[in-house]
């Protein structure tokens, strides 16, 4: 589903922000990415949502790699990965529902499709309740899981997750690791960057990643 082979990302002034980063995630699986600030997380979900390319080595996901897709072709990855951010990044203006109808509208949902399917994902996050909210009137963990019904529009195959506990406190966190284990449950592939050590002890059941400084350093499936 996720496969990494030797892949290097050279920035001109920062250097390597990885370094020869092998793994694969299979199809269901789900997985921690963990490491220090400035190891390389972030990097490794944006090559594998194909917002960078490596400067050596592929990337595959999902039938699609790093060297064969063209810039004009990622959007098709983009309906099968989606992706969840520490920010939230809802539109601020709009209510619960329509943050979800817009990612919806984007995407080429029907029209007459775009309402009924924002309520029904708003549900499968335990929003339902707040479809008319505007995120200034959510929590931060209601706010993330609005994040997550709009990263479910397209029913992708695969979720990445950067950092989505980092502005939550300890019940929300809970919260929302609870609902990526039963999407992942529901066949969905899930790769979540953190760098909650306490959190990822909490769950010694899924495998575990850690980068520092650009190299893959631990891969919790060889332990």
């Amino acid at each position: 589903m996720i496969k990494l082979t030797e892949v290097t990302k050279e920035f001109p002034r920062r250097g390597a922000a990885l370094q020869d980063v092998t793994f694969h995630i299979r199809k269901g699986e789900f997985a921690f990415l963990t490491g220090h600030s400035g190891s390389g997380k972030t990097t490794t979900l944006r090559m594998i949502h194909m917002a960078d390319r490596p400067t050596r080595g592929e990337v595959r996901v999902s039938g699609f790699s790093s060297k064969l897709t063209s810039d004009g072709e990622v959007w098709k990855l983009r309906r099968r990965v989606g992706m969840v951010f520490q920010d939230f990044r809802l539109l601020p203006g709009r209510t619960a529902m329509e943050n979800v109808a817009f990612a919806l509208e984007v995407t080429g949902t029907p029209r007459s499709d775009v309402n009924p399917k924002a309520q029904r994902l708003l549900s499968q996050v335990g929003l339902s309740a707040k479809a008319g909210a505007r995120p200034s009137e959510l929590s931060g963990g209601e706010q993330q899981r609005v994040a997550i019904a709009r990263a479910l529009a397209t029913e992708p195959l695969v979720l990445l997750a950067d950092e989505p506990s980092g502005n939550l406190d300890q019940r929300a966190t809970a919260g929302i690791l609870e609902l990526f284990r039963e999407l992942n449950a529901s066949g969905m592939s899930v790769l979540m960057a953190t760098h909650d050590i306490e959190l990822i002890r909490n769950v010694p059941d899924i495998r575990v990643l850690e980068l520092d400084d650009g190299r893959l350093v631990y891969d919790s499936l060889d332990a």
